[in-house]
């Protein structure tokens, strides 16, 4: 608007110029002048065209902010949006690594031959599954099912029954704290945590699951493990028993072998009580009273044991020995069990076997938790078991034990017990 009329002056000022010749003015200043005045309204002109030019730049500068603005409105919202994914995704993560799934499957063909009995074929699963959560980083949860019915030593359903559906029962359910150093503190129905040397089951079924509570304690040299476990907890009922028990050892790495050995005590008070599992004369090798269907023995076990592993031209070869005596029984008081297993079926194209001889007197160990397979389960027997194994692909297996024993070593007619069992197993 200043431009404007400063141009309009200007103008005025020429008409004037031009409407008064007579002023004392010659033409050549008159001239003169009037170039100037000329000039500058050109460049009064210039100046107005820049000025609308820059009102226009303004113009476009102030929309291009609003797009801006607008722009990083959309950005923050997708920003904040983008954060939530993450955070969410975060926490399925964090879910995820927390919980854990594992579990095996195994079917099995087995051939049964007990001197005096008809022989017996049969075709058998187990399937076992656990979840596993992480709580806090030091408590850890777990959830356990598998197949099978209430036995305490094994998981085996036989199939049959014209396709029936079969029994799934909870097998594990505990908790598990490793707070203080070196050392857990587990309670419920859980794995056992003592030591089985060579994995045999002399005095523990691999199948068994302790109920009750345990702490286990390992330095990388020395160890002990103890477990308070029920055979019955109910106060109504007449034959309630708490058992407990407590191992300690060492382990020490020698230049090419590793050694683990120690001493256990066990202590299951059964004497004068019924049976605790299956039919009310079900003792399972036991000395036991028929007339009353009672236990006759307490069964209070010392047991020593060693392992030695150790690498034979490129594979491993583990060694074991157990001893077990009870303090509580006259005679038949004593079992061992000695034996090796070479190599490792544990990747695709690899294999193992092994030996084991077993000496299991009548009233050695507590017969319901010894090995379910062996002379058939239960105590009684001695003999061989022969196995083998192949690696078919990572965590699948093929493998075959044969059993070949006496039962009734305690009679004056003991009797040979053969079992055949082929198996695949497979591992998730």
């Amino acid at each position: 608007m200043r431009t404007k009329s400063l141009s309009c002056i200007v103008m005025a000022i020429m008409v004037m110029a031009g409407a008064q010749p007579a002023l004392a003015v010659s033409d050549d200043e008159f001239k003169a002048l009037r170039e100037q005045l000329m000039l500058l309204s050109e460049r009064l002109d210039e100046l107005e065209q820049s000025n609308q030019e820059l009102k226009a730049e303004n113009a476009r500068l102030q929309a291009s902010r609003e797009e801006v603005d607008v722009a990083i409105a959309n950005l923050d919202q997708a920003t904040e949006e983008l954060e939530e994914k993450v955070e969410e995704e975060a926490q399925a993560d964090a879910w995820a690594d927390r919980i854990k799934l594992k579990g095996d499957f195994r079917f099995r063909h087995e051939g049964i031959e007990v001197e005096g009995s008809d022989e017996r074929t049969r075709q058998r699963i187990r399937a076992r599954a656990a979840i596993i959560a992480e709580v806090t980083d030091d408590v850890e949860v777990g959830l356990g099912f598998a197949s099978g019915g209430d036995d305490p030593v094994s998981t085996n359903q036989t199939l049959g029954g014209g396709g029936s559906t079969k029994h799934i029962k909870l097998d594990l359910a505990y908790f598990k704290w490793d707070g203080l150093k070196n050392t857990t503190v587990i309670g419920g129905k859980f794995k056992n945590i003592l030591h089985r040397a060579g994995k045999n089951g002399l005095l523990w079924d691999g199948d068994w699951n302790t109920e009750g509570a345990g702490i286990a304690w390992d330095n990388g040299t020395f160890f002990a493990n103890a477990i308070g476990t029920y055979l019955e907890s109910d106060s109504k009922k007449l034959d309630t028993e708490f058992s407990y028990g407590a191992q300690g050892g060492i382990k020490h790495k020698f230049e090419n072998a590793k050694l683990t050995a120690g001493i256990g005590y066990y202590r299951i008070d059964t004497k004068g009580k019924g049976s605790f599992f299956g039919d009310d004369d079900d003792f399972f090798g036991n000395s036991y009273d028929p007339m009353t269907n009672t236990y006759l023995y307490d069964y209070h076990e010392i047991e020593a044991f060693a392992d030695i592993g150790f690498d034979l031209a490129g594979r491993p070869l583990s060694i074991f020995f157990n001893y077990v005596y009870n303090q509580k029984a006259p005679e038949n008081d004593t079992a061992y069990a000695g034996g090796f297993k070479y190599g490792s079926a544990s990747a695709a194209r690899s294999w193992e076997f092994g030996y084991v001889y077993q000496d299991l007197e009548a009233d050695a160990v507590y017969g319901l938790l010894t090995d379910s397979d062996f002379g058939g389960g239960g105590t009684d027997a001695r003999g061989h078991i022969l196995k083998g194994g192949y690696g078919i692909a990572k965590n699948w297996k093929a493998s075959v034990t044969y059993f070949i024993n006496e039962i009734d070593i305690s009679s004056d007619d003991p009797r040979d017990f053969d079992r055949l069992q082929l198996d695949l197993n497979f591992k998730y």
